[in-house]
């Protein structure tokens, strides 16, 4: 998945296709810095002796002609339009933005083949507070869609989702394309997420799919520890409900068990409350036909 960014709605500037600016991009280029700060650009132009005073200015009108992306203050990303250059990333984009963050839910359910949908927005997990554009009002109401704001940049839509530091675990980096390695969320951390915030998926059954058609690639006692250090009540009882369901058994299914209740929890948020107590899982099973 890579960004789109229109060049025919700015008008390219003669002067930087061989002058300082396009010296200074592809100094940029040279050294990796695909997506770069501000303070980076600086010290590549003090590399080919360009002065530190026209380095602003210099960024702006690279911006300004397409050759390079603003993505927030400070912050720009190369494009395919400079020599040796390469449309920088979605994931890349989105894991810039925010530091610290990774690839989650749909993005990262796309990515490992646990899902046949292609996500139209990249989703992304922070433990950082995150101000977008258009909780600033820098944005129109476009960029606001059933009550979530998005983060709208190079023709990206960027959902982030915020949780607690002690529940930003279960990333791993990885190579998008051959320039681009980011933080995305593993196989069981993803699957987690399923069980961990089933509103974000629409309900309890993306979940059971996923088991369904995918468990065999799954770590069991991985996804099993994942669910009791996520620290929810309602997360392994959830997860070890729909582990039996599917017909798994055995020491992973006991050690959910025994991290259940006190309490009754709702199996599934999205549904109506009512169907039958599920003594075993502590659960109100509103999902079975009948319950």
């Amino acid at each position: 998945m890579q960004y789109n960014h229109d060049m025919t709605s700015r008008p390219d500037r003669a002067g930087y296709s061989g002058g300082s600016g396009i010296a200074l991009a592809t100094r940029l280029v040279e050294t990796g810095h695909y997506i770069f700060t501000t303070e980076q650009a600086r010290q590549a132009a003090a590399e080919i002796g360009i002065p530190q005073s026209s380095v602003a200015v210099t960024l702006g009108r690279l911006a300004e002609a397409a050759w390079i992306l603003r993505l927030r203050r400070g912050l720009y990303a190369g494009t395919g339009r400079l020599p040796g250059g390469v449309d920088v990333h979605a994931f890349a984009v989105a894991t810039s933005l925010v530091r610290p963050s990774a690839v989650s839910h749909w993005s990262a359910l796309s990515y490992h083949g646990l899902t046949s949908q292609v996500p139209r927005t990249v989703t992304a997990t922070t433990p950082k507070k995150v101000m977008t554009p258009s909780m600033r009002g820098q944005a129109g109401e476009h960029d606001r869609r059933k009550g979530k704001h998005l983060w709208r940049v190079a023709g990206l839509e960027i959902e982030y989702f915020k949780v607690r530091p002690d529940r930003y675990f279960g990333a791993e980096d990885v190579w998008v394309g051959e320039h681009f390695r980011v933080s995305v969320t593993d196989v069981e951390r993803t699957v987690l997420d399923l069980f961990a915030s089933p509103r974000t998926f629409g309900g309890l059954d993306a979940g059971l799919a996923t088991l369904e058609e995918h468990g065999e690639r799954l770590d069991l006692q991985k996804l099993v520890e994942y669910s009791l250090r996520f620290g929810s009540k309602a997360v392994p009882s959830r997860l070890g409900w729909c582990l039996e369901k599917v017909g798994v058994r055995g020491p992973v299914l006991e050690q959910l068990r025994s991290h259940v209740g006190p309490g009754i929890q709702v199996l599934d948020p999205t549904r109506v409350a009512r169907g039958h107590r599920d003594g075993r899982w502590c659960v109100l099973d509103n999902v079975s036909p009948g319950g």
